[in-house]
């Protein structure tokens, strides 16, 4: 697997980075008796897995064979939602006249974006650093692990002897088996972040979420962007409302999108890079290509064999405590789910915590976890779509509050967009929130699932005004008007005839 640190400018705040997450002149411990837990990668899963057993006192030794801080501080998270910020003032600036604001002239430096995304890498990393990590009573080693048996893990020529072990070596961007792909230099979402040049035109394969981002985000840049998927939707998984929504917005902003659209195959043209697509004449030609077509788990190094752990092209096998085809190993993040976001590593490892180190029974299916796709606007997600429910024998009904009827949204000049809620009888099943701040927006509805609440609680909840949170509140009283049927009326009106 290539080295995450190959692909970073050797510029002061990348090298600031490095100081924090792999120093130099790091020199591995030597091992101690026999460890409580020896957790295998340092991203998000590992290092609160290792974190958190330390502070309650348990002996930790943490492996990394390359950065601290894994996708979400290197090439995921961070870096991207710098970028994203950086491409949404530039878009704020060009609609500043919808609020009455003319602005001229405006000129994105995608040096000078690149250059502060990696300050703010850089300042965000002693969060995840190998002193840290000292400090809080966890054996860093750096290099590459491998299981040696059923109870110990080798790593640099030391042997790690463990009671509990916890894979978390997370995943890498996965290549398509498109034609002539190997032979065509192309950008993923671990090498895009290197880049100082803006490339004129872009291709991007994968409408998913990353391919969404990152194509609104350098389209608003600079570039002439084109989306390729096979898929008849940008985000296939989400809510087809909510795709329409941010497609509509993609190609008002200049993105050219080729849906239901396969690849033939690829080809480089000098400096150039061109994609035939199928059932098409026309070629598709850019200047740098970025894939981003999902995911592919961390494994190879690892020899699991020898410890008889279990795995498959998905990842490590999981029982639904976390725990692997061996007793003493579990797995937490990208590695083992399917939920490949950074809070779902963070509260599978809480899990394994607990499960690992006190004979818990904590179980994964339990999670409530919310997503969000960072466009703009933004799509979040918490709880089960409507078929989904559909199919599990629930009785569906939905409420929707378009943003052109909140009257925050108005003022903001942002109505695309909606909350929509899936309910039994009241009862919360699901909902999607499309909003320029829907992944801070579905934190309550997640909160609601979590405890089994009601749309009634969701009405009786008062947000401030004005919000777009008071969307919610909006669906709770439609669907207390549902309730009142011509039986009810009738009782009301004789009510009041009576009073």
């Amino acid at each position: 697997m290539p080295s995450r640190a190959a692909s970073m400018p050797a510029d002061a705040a990348d090298q600031r980075l490095r100081a924090h997450v792999h120093p130099p002149d790091w020199i591995n411990p030597e091992p101690r008796d026999r460890y409580h837990l020896v957790v295998v990668g340092g991203g998000t899963a590992g290092l609160v897995s290792a974190m958190g057993a330390a502070g309650l006192g348990a002996r930790v030794a943490l492996v990394e064979r390359d950065l601290l801080g894994g996708d979400c501080l290197v090439t995921g998270c961070v870096p991207s939602k710098a970028v994203l910020r950086s491409a949404r003032a530039a878009a704020e600036a060009r609609q500043a006249q919808a609020v009455g604001v003319r602005v001229s002239g405006i000129d994105a430096d995608f040096a000078a974006v690149m250059r502060r995304m990696r300050e703010r890498r850089a300042d965000i990393s002693p969060h995840d650093s190998a002193a840290r990590l000292r400090a809080a009573g966890v054996d860093v080693y750096f290099g590459e692990a491998r299981f040696a048996s059923a109870s110990s893990v080798e790593v640099g020529g030391r042997t790690l002897r463990f009671k509990r072990a916890v894979i978390a070596t997370g995943g890498r961007p996965a290549r398509p088996p498109i034609p002539g792909l190997s032979e065509t230099p192309y950008l993923t979402s671990e090498t895009v972040f290197a880049l100082d040049l803006l490339p004129p035109r872009l291709a991007v394969i994968g409408a998913g979420p990353i391919g969404c981002e990152l194509a609104q985000a350098l389209a608003r840049l600079g570039a002439a962007v084109t989306m390729i998927d096979q898929a008849r939707q940008v985000l296939p998984q989400e809510d087809a409302d909510a795709a329409a929504v941010v497609a509509g917005r993609l190609e008002a902003e200049g993105v050219r999108l080729e849906l239901g659209a396969g690849i033939a195959g690829v080809r480089r043209e000098g400096e150039r890079v061109a994609l035939r697509l199928e059932r098409k004449e026309a070629e598709v030609v850019c200047d740098q290509l970025l894939v981003a077509t999902g995911r592919t788990p961390n494994l190879e190094p690892l020899d699991l064999a020898a410890a008889g752990i279990a795995a498959d092209k998905d990842g490590v096998t999981v029982d639904d405590h976390l725990r692997t085809t061996n007793p003493r190993v579990f797995a937490a993040g990208d590695v083992c789910s399917r939920f490949k976001f950074t809070h779902a590593a963070d509260a599978m490892a809480r899990i394994v915590i607990q499960n690992a180190l006190f004979f818990g029974r904590a179980r994964a299916s339990a999670l409530v976890i919310p997503w969000c796709t960072y466009t703009d606007p933004e799509v979040a997600h918490v709880g089960w779509y409507a078929g989904d429910a559909r199919r599990r024998g629930h009785q569906v009904d939905t409420v929707t509050v378009r943003l052109d009827e909140v009257d925050r949204a108005v003022v903001d000049e942002e109505r695309d967009g909606f909350v929509r809620l899936h309910h039994e009888r009241g009862r919360l099943l699901g909902c999607t929130v499309v909003a320029a701040r829907a992944g801070e927006m579905i934190a309550l509805p997640a909160y609601a699932l979590r405890r089994r609440a009601t749309l009634d609680d969701l009405g009786a909840t008062i947000t401030p005004y004005p919000t777009v949170s008071n969307a919610f509140r909006a669906a709770a009283d439609a669907h207390r008007r549902t309730r009142l049927t011509p039986r009810v009326r009738a009782w009301l009106a004789r009510y009041f005839r009576l009073m």
